[in-house]
């Protein structure tokens, strides 16, 4: 497994930043991979799939890039150039990082995502940092940045609700649900994985956490390694928040907060998610939970770590009703 050995100086310097460079990779990593995670990530997969897959058959060694840097258990490392840690990583600084790279760079960390020879034309090519920043650039403008506002609400949301976590629960409970495998072992040892690599000793480096809104994960450090990122999905990711307006009716029996909660309990989710779908603080969901618990509107029960709180029959009746026609 990887784990990382962290000092408490290092944990206590830790960060979480936004990064629109990571948001945009992790877009595209999720373009080159289509699988959804949850209705909203297919609602976006078919926007913006058929012009992403347009682009690469006109553009095959791009394609063939694209299937190459993301290989089947790590990304080329240029792809994912780690934050500073000074400040939220923009898209220029991010692109820029990457066009830097030097081509025999880029063919190295392409031969450790996909290991086996290069194919061809990815090995006579000496544009593939370019051909990757372009590609980046593209996945921004036309699939992240329309969004872009949302998107960072939903992480700074998602950030205000783990540094919560943080202060009750300790760094174990903060890690926990971060990524699948990624826990806090005690004696300074947090694994960030499941793979067998060997151990690495980060203290004195700077640690930072990153969160993105598509289903997507991966960790970076610069060579020589002075900063480490960890990069997860955060709650609430992409969901389709315009569609879960509560109905005039019901905001006004329940007041609009709470009617929001209610609304957005389609499908079971954690506190956390949603104080990263609402924007509202963790303290006022928790109070509308408890009361459409007492209400019996709303179940919960525990799935591993989390607790996910869903809506009742009662509830479904209650929320069809006000979307009957006449109503």
């Amino acid at each position: 497994m990887g784990i990382w050995q962290v000092d408490a100086d290092t944990l206590a310097g830790s960060r979480f930043i936004v990064s629109q460079l990571a948001e945009t990779t992790a877009s595209l990593k999720k373009l080159a991979d289509p699988r959804a995670a949850h209705p909203g990530e297919r609602r976006w997969l078919d926007a913006y799939l058929p012009a992403y897959r347009a682009l690469l058959a006109a553009e095959p060694v791009t394609a063939l890039l694209v299937d190459t840097a993301f290989g089947a258990s790590w990304i080329a490392d240029f792809v994912t150039p780690t934050p500073t840690g000074e400040h939220e990583l923009d898209l220029a600084d991010g692109l820029a990082l990457v066009r830097a790279t030097p081509p025999d760079a880029v063919r190295a960390h392409l031969a450790v995502a996909s290991p086996g020879p290069l194919p061809a034309p990815l090995a006579r090519a000496d544009d593939l940092a370019e051909r990757t920043a372009a590609l980046l650039e593209w996945t921004w403008q036309e699939t992240v940045r329309p969004d872009w506002a949302r998107r960072r609400r939903v992480l700074e949301a998602d950030v205000v609700a783990r540094t919560r976590e943080l202060t009750v629960g300790g760094w174990a409970a903060a890690f926990g649900g971060m990524r699948p495998a990624m826990r806090w072992l005690g004696d300074g040892q947090l694994r960030i994985n499941a793979h067998d690599y060997p151990p690495r000793d980060i203290s004195g480096a700077a640690l930072l956490f990153v969160p993105v809104t598509p289903e997507q994960g991966w960790v970076s450090w610069p060579e020589p390694a002075d900063r480490y990122a960890v990069v997860y999905p955060c709650a609430g990711a992409l969901a389709d928040t315009g569609g879960a307006a509560p109905p005039a009716g019901l905001a006004t029996l329940l007041g609009t907060a709470r009617a929001q909660v209610l609304t957005l309990l389609e499908q079971p989710l954690t506190t956390t998610q949603l104080v990263a779908l609402t924007g509202q603080g963790l303290g006022s969901v928790g109070r509308h939970l408890r009361v459409l618990l007492d209400a019996r509107l709303v179940r919960r029960r525990r799935a591993g770590r989390s607790v996910l709180y869903y809506r009742t029959p009662a509830a479904d009746t209650l929320l069809a009703a006000q979307r009957e026609p006449g109503s």
